[in-house]
């Protein structure tokens, strides 16, 4: 809330203060990682200090220097999701700060910009993320490829899959969503430290454990839940004025041997947490039913400005007062940490119906795992690379249908299917031992498998390898000798803009012969170092194919004219390449630093 210029004072003080703050305690950080674009004015703010500390060096040179310890994580699966301020109001808070850094505003408004010669266009917090990087990532594989649709404007005439955005799926501290008795069960199966070095081993150990002691375990956890949400519901019906008798109903609410269900979230349309209600008689059918009983349990909130968010909680709270369903399901109001972690722990099916690919992650489902929970979910977020038919249940067609309501009814049909026609038999077919066999096979592949796989060990790992020790290592380079490599890059940077627009192909000859397609291709440089550029052939593909071509003849009467030759295999017709100039420098990261591109056609 507060409109727009709260906002960007909020984000002046998170992100500029963030870096004083850093600079004043004297730590020594060499990567600073940007969680969504809220934070990105560190960028300038750690640029404006390396100035201060290296006298004389230029704007551009020392942001060369700074950018190369900077990661920037979007967790935003639609542009219209980042922070953008009007430029004049972006100016009034910025024009004696950009003294500080030797530019002037329409410097500091092109680096927001998608097209920096529009005075009129909105300063964009994602953008400045972005060029302000050297690395930028999603926060799962879906979300990673939605990225790079969304910032590939970014990279006008780059071909999408080449938009530099990689992704790390999120993962849960497992430690902080644990049971007690989820605890002592890893504790016996992985020992008491498995969470605090490698976990090679966890998947094996785990899956040890008996089918009697995962199916005790799950039953004493669902009774657990029971027995504490039975507690709050009381205490939910005395705050709102519920009688006596009301009150101690609650008491035996729910059947702590009964399925039961949950969700819990935050309540908005993207989401649809109202997609079971879509068919309210036959949700009554499924939670009244006498034989193999079902049992939900809703919790959430909605955002204050969010109408359509409070309208989807009054049509839960009206459902929930149906007689027809009373001590079968219940609607949490007070949704807390506290009661998430309730939740988590003691559900027997976590369900969650985001519309792809909005749901850039999602975390809720992770937090099951290791409390013997399964998840039915979309194929979106993590669960887009988590499910397969052994550990859960799976909505969708791995396709993006947008808000259409034909969909969203297919999906309300194919999620009571699954419901009545899977979960519901695999949780109460029973041996003679009274143990679900293949419910209790579900639990322990889901526990051992993805537990592990979507913790922040495994998470923090992949940052720490693929992002925060290579940043580290740039940044110090970088930064060494007073920023002598920053400066070289800047000036790589301005060279290149100044010779770009007449670079130009000649003449392309593609000759066969010994299983290969021969290319000599006619490059004119103008006056620009042949050692700034590389020429490629480039070709579509997953992945796509990009050969390096080599310098070689000189033309004769140009200027840097040179004929680039380089050999493809001939299981692809010639016509399915073609020959591109692009950015190069030992040390730059092409196209995050430089995002020229000319094609030969």
């Amino acid at each position: 809330g507060g409109g727009s210029e709260l906002r960007l004072q909020q984000e002046i003080v998170l992100g500029i203060g963030g870096w004083r703050l850093v600079d004043t305690l004297g730590l020594d950080c060499p990567v600073c990682h940007l969680n969504e674009g809220h934070a990105a004015f560190a960028i300038l703010e750690r640029t404006r200090a390396f100035m201060v500390r290296n006298e004389g060096i230029s704007f551009e040179a020392a942001l060369s220097c700074t950018r190369g310890g900077n990661l920037f994580t979007t967790h935003t699966p639609v542009a219209a999701g980042f922070d953008q301020f009007n430029p004049e109001l972006f100016a009034r808070y910025f024009n004696d700060y950009v003294s500080s850094l030797g530019v002037g505003i329409d410097t500091l408004l092109a680096l927001g910009r998608l097209d920096s010669g529009d005075r009129k266009e909105s300063f964009n917090m994602a953008h400045l993320a972005v060029r302000g990087s050297a690395a930028v990532n999603g926060v799962s594989r879906l979300h990673g490829a939605v990225s790079r649709h969304i910032f590939q404007p970014l990279f006008p005439n780059w071909p999408e899959v080449e938009v530099p955005i990689g992704h790390v799926t999120n993962g849960v501290h497992v430690p902080s969503w644990d049971s007690a008795t989820a605890d002592e069960l890893w504790t016996r199966a992985c020992g008491k430290a498995r969470w605090l070095g490698a976990m090679e081993t966890l998947e094996t150990d785990l899956r040890a454990v008996t089918d009697e002691a995962l199916w005790a375990f799950r039953g004493a956890a669902r009774r657990r839940l029971v027995d504490r949400l039975r507690v709050r519901m009381a205490a939910q019906r005395g705050e709102q004025g519920s009688g006596s008798e009301a009150v101690q109903a609650c008491a035996s609410l729910l059947d702590p041997d009964s399925l039961t269900l949950g969700f819990a979230r935050r309540f908005a349309a993207y989401k649809r947490p109202n997609l079971l209600l879509k068919e309210p008689e036959r949700l009554v059918r499924l939670l009244a039913r006498r034989e193999r009983p079902v049992q939900l349990v809703i919790a959430g909130k909605a955002h204050p400005q969010d109408a359509e968010g409070k309208a989807m909680i009054r049509e839960w709270a009206a459902f929930v007062r149906r007689p027809d369903v009373q001590g079968r399901v219940i609607f949490l109001a007070d949704y807390d940490l506290a009661l998430a972690e309730e939740l988590v722990q003691g559900v027997d099916l976590w369900i969650n119906t985001p519309r792809r690919p909005w749901e850039a992650s999602g975390t809720s489902g992770m937090k099951v795992l290791v409390n013997g929970g399964l998840n039915l979910s979309e194929l979106d977020g993590w669960w887009a690379e988590a499910y397969a038919p052994d550990v859960g249940w799976a909505l969708g067609d791995r396709r993006e249908h947008g808000a259409d309501p034909a969909w969203d009814w297919q999906e309300c049909q194919a999620l009571y299917r699954l419901l009545e026609g899977e979960v519901v038999p695999a949780f109460y077919e029973r041996d003679a031992h009274g143990v679900p066999r293949g419910w209790v096979a579900r639990v322990r592949e889901s526990m051992a498998r993805l537990t592990p796989q979507f913790s922040t060990n495994r998470m923090l790992r992949e940052y720490t390898e693929a992002y925060y020790l290579p940043l580290t290592m740039n940044c110090r380079k970088r930064a060494a000798d007073g920023g002598a490599l920053g400066k070289a890059l800047a000036q790589w940077r301005e060279m290149l803009a100044r010779h770009w627009p007449v670079l130009r192909f000649g003449n392309v000859a593609v000759e066969a012969g010994d299983g290969v397609h021969r290319f000599a291709v006619q490059v004119y440089l103008d006056e620009l170092d042949p050692g700034a550029v590389r020429v490629e052939l480039y070709a579509d593909g997953d992945p796509p194919v990009r050969e390096v071509m080599e310098r070689g003849e000189v033309l004769a009467g140009g200027a840097n004219a040179y004929v680039y030759t380089g050999e493809v295999p001939s299981d692809r017709v010639p016509s399915d390449y073609t020959p591109r100039i692009v950015p190069y420098h030992p040390d730059a990261i092409v196209p995050l630093e430089a995002q020229l591109i000319l094609w030969a056609h």
